[in-house]
């Protein structure tokens, strides 16, 4: 039995133009609709994460506790539990799956919510990296509906730096085949094995492994860590389905979308959620920089940066000091009065 549950969407048209067949949606749900249905908290999953890497933020008195809330935990395209390369049939499997942004999986998640819960308000959209984003997404395409939004260590657009990070984790992926696009079918997740050496140096700081804290996960030496945690975290995907997601990631934008034009700040100038806005301090690629530019453009907006040398990672749930410091915020911003 599958410890979640599929929301089929029929044959649904992306931003691209593609249609795709019997496309569904995975999620979980923890806690239960009040009667009001008002309880209501959505927190998508990142890039390569599934519904599980976010239950670490889930808990009785905690923030997102399922004995006050209903919470739903929608999956990413593309992650291998929703519409996937891996899990889709031909014509649009593996390197044929359709091109698929963040405005597209928001509009999908607001069918979740509203067709089958018929949630009308939603008391928070909460995420990490690219789940953060899309909580920048509800936020900009239903205004009216979302009270808050927290987003940690995630922008609300993939800025050009960001863009040439991921790129990186797509270069080394395809070097596997030649970087001949003829050839995408034949990788397999043993090509994933560089992917996961790139990333190795952009998830966490330089502190980082300078003090050598992986000492603390159990590594007594870098190699182990290396191969332990980046190499086998990341030969556990499908490679079409990483590719998917880095497309998805890569091209992220709040305001690419007919609502705005590509009108950035006006986008974020929509935003009518109270908005917390969590930047890893030492994030090297979605940077606290970036997000206090955005920050100025949200008008109930407030800006906690995470103090951690735990670099992207300070909001993926390891650290116990930033765990509790990410809770402690959500609890707050849960007591603040909203306007809806």
């Amino acid at each position: 039995m599958k410890e979640y549950e599929i929301f089929n969407l029929g044959d649904v048209t992306f931003q691209s133009g593609v249609t795709l067949p019997d496309a569904f949606l995975a999620y979980k749900t923890y806690g239960k609709l009040n009667e009001k249905k008002d309880n209501v908290i959505v927190y998508p999953t990142a890039f390569g994460d599934q519904h599980v890497n976010n239950e670490w933020l889930i808990g009785n008195g905690m923030a997102l506790d399922p004995q006050k809330y209903f919470i739903i935990v929608p999956n990413l395209l593309g992650n291998g539990l929703s519409s996937s390369p891996s899990n889709t049939p031909a014509p649009f499997d593996k390197a044929n799956f359709p091109q698929i942004t963040i405005y597209d999986n928001v509009q999908l998640q607001y069918r979740l919510v509203t067709e089958k819960f018929g949630i009308q308000k939603i008391d928070l959209v909460v995420g990490w990296s690219m789940g953060g984003l899309q909580s920048f997404q509800w936020a900009a395409s239903y205004p009216n509906m979302v009270n808050r939004i927290a987003s940690f260590c995630g922008n609300a657009k993939t800025w050009p730096q960001t863009y040439v990070v991921l790129d990186g984790l797509k270069a080394a992926l395809m070097a596997s085949v030649g970087s001949d696009s003829n050839n995408l079918n034949q990788l397999t997740s043993q090509d994933m094995r560089a992917v996961g050496r790139v990333y190795a140096g952009w998830g966490l700081s330089q502190t980082f492994y300078k003090e050598e804290l992986f000492r603390e996960m159990g590594f007594n030496f870098l190699e182990d860590f290396t191969v332990g945690v980046w190499e086998n975290s990341f030969m556990s995907m499908d490679p079409h389905n990483v590719l998917a997601m880095l497309w998805t990631g890569q091209h992220a934008d709040i305001s690419a979308n007919s609502d705005y034009n590509g009108e950035f700040k006006e986008a974020l100038k929509s935003i009518e959620a109270i908005t917390y806005i969590m930047p890893g301090s030492t994030d090297l690629f979605c940077t606290a920089e970036t997000n206090e530019y955005e920050a100025k453009f949200i008008s109930n907006v407030e800006y906690h940066p995470i103090n951690s040398v735990w670099g992207h990672f300070a909001g993926r749930g390891i650290n116990s000091t930033d765990n509790k410091f990410i809770d402690n915020k959500l609890k707050r911003l849960l007591t603040l009065r909203t306007n809806n």
